[in-house]
């Protein structure tokens, strides 16, 4: 970054020391200490320092990962109970509008520069190669691995390698400049859900951006700001929440996320319970177009049936569901693997819990259970589990900000109408689609 800022260097710690502050300036509520906004705003911080444990030196990533799964274990605590917080006042950030998308401005600002200048990650580079091979029509199984930029299968998803297919020739070709302005892409698409989520579902464009800005500003983003493919999926899960009234545009964006990595597969029964009779038929049959459209990439990119068994296979992590030592860095190759079957086990029995109760749900539940599972993987993820923070954080940011929503169930699409809370007697009335609606109660 000092090649653009000069005399600009700030290293991980710094930046958690310097962020936290500015945060807490920003987003605090100094009038209401024991306020819930408060609590997730502590949790959300407390989930760097088990980062920086593991960048610092080797004798401290053991205490480091022990760190993330207890912060991660109360996050998922606090999301088991959110839809029974009926109480959801409305907390303005300290800081007004201008100054706020200032804020947001600089820190995007910032963060870009960071992507431009620093070495792009492994697996951004594999699939900017990957997209030119689909671009060509070339058999991506016959390259061979690149010294140095080996990437696990868990990030070989086909979903990236779609995305990337159009940044390639701006880019002027295959290489870094590809890989960078796919990650900015990649966040920027959070950044605008986020955005949109606020302006369209929570009725206020300012907390939308306060949202975003909350994004940029933690210190999490930042460390991981490089990892394309781990962001691709939150973007995608955002983006369906956003579309959660129109099960096709949310079964295709869905679909694309589970095209990029394996967890979200595991939201699957979240989503189907949550449309059921109100367009789960839609939201499935969107799911399987979106998966032939991308098995078509890799027949696209396959010179015979083996290549294409293989590529499909590949794109798979199919080591996540072994319960065997690995080497490799996480919590699981520090200890037994053995311990992992009853806690993935645990994991199936809250993901059957979530998506049976309760039966009728609302947009409320939507988002505290889809944040809920991903958390959840965290636990016995094998390739260090509790380090992927940015597949959650942007369903965090909207479950702290969130108004009450329990007036958005799955409605089916082009319905015509939108119910509203009723801010006397707590009743819902119909208002036509197309003219203004008030904000939603509070509190």
């Amino acid at each position: 970054m000092e090649a653009i800022l000069t005399g600009y260097e700030v290293n991980p710690p710094t930046w958690f020391y310097l962020s936290s502050l500015l945060i807490l300036a920003v987003f605090f509520r100094f009038n209401r200490i024991w306020s819930i906004r408060n609590i997730d705003l502590g949790l959300m911080l407390c989930l760097s320092p088990g980062l920086l444990f593991i960048g610092a030196r080797p004798a401290d990533s053991a205490f480091g990962y022990v760190w993330l799964f207890v912060v991660s274990a109360l996050i998922l605590l606090r999301l088991w109970f959110d839809p029974i917080l009926t109480r959801r006042p409305r907390l303005e950030q300290n800081l007004n509008p201008a100054g706020l998308a200032f804020l947001c401005l600089s820190a995007a600002a910032f963060l870009t520069t960071k992507i431009v200048t620093e070495e792009p990650h492994a697996s951004a580079m594999a699939t900017v190669r990957r997209a030119d091979d689909l671009l060509h029509r070339q058999d991506t199984s016959l390259r061979e691995g690149i010294s140095g930029e080996q990437v696990p299968p868990s990030e070989a998803g086909p979903t990236g390698t779609l995305v990337a297919a159009p940044v390639v020739p701006l880019a002027g070709g295959v290489g870094r400049v590809a890989a960078r302005w796919l990650a900015v892409v990649a966040h920027a698409a959070v950044l605008l859900g986020l955005i949109f989520m606020g302006r369209w579902h929570f009725r206020d464009t300012n907390m939308g951006l306060a949202m975003a800005t909350l994004y940029l500003l933690l210190p999490c983003t930042a460390y991981d700001v490089s990892r394309v493919n781990h962001v691709l999926p939150a973007a995608f899960i955002v983006w369906a929440i956003v579309f959660h009234s129109r099960p096709v545009v949310a079964g295709c964006l869905l679909g694309l996320s589970c095209g990029t990595l394996f967890f979200p597969s595991f939201l699957l029964p979240i989503w189907l319970a949550f449309y059921w009779k109100r367009g789960a038929f839609r939201f499935a049959a969107a799911l399987i177009g979106v998966g032939a459209v991308l098995l078509g990439t890799m027949a696209l990119t396959s010179a015979d049936t083996l290549s294409f068994k293989q590529q499909m296979i590949g794109s798979i992590d199919w080591n996540v569901l072994a319960f065997r030592s690995e080497e490799g860095l996480g919590f699981w190759n520090l200890y037994s693997p053995a311990y992992r079957i009853p806690v993935f086990s645990t994991f199936l029995v809250m993901l059957t819990m979530l998506s049976i109760w309760p039966l009728k749900k609302n947009l409320e539940h939507l988002l505290s259970h889809t944040a809920a599972v991903i958390v959840g993987t965290q636990f016995w993820y094998p390739h260090s589990g509790g380090m992927y923070i940015l597949w959650y954080l942007p369903l965090l940011l909207l479950i702290m900000f969130r108004p009450r929503l329990s007036h958005l169930p799955a409605n089916d699409e082009g319905a015509g109408v939108v119910t509203v809370a009723n801010r006397t007697n707590g009743r819902t009335a119909p208002l036509p689609t197309g003219s203004p609606a008030p904000r939603p109660m509070m509190g």
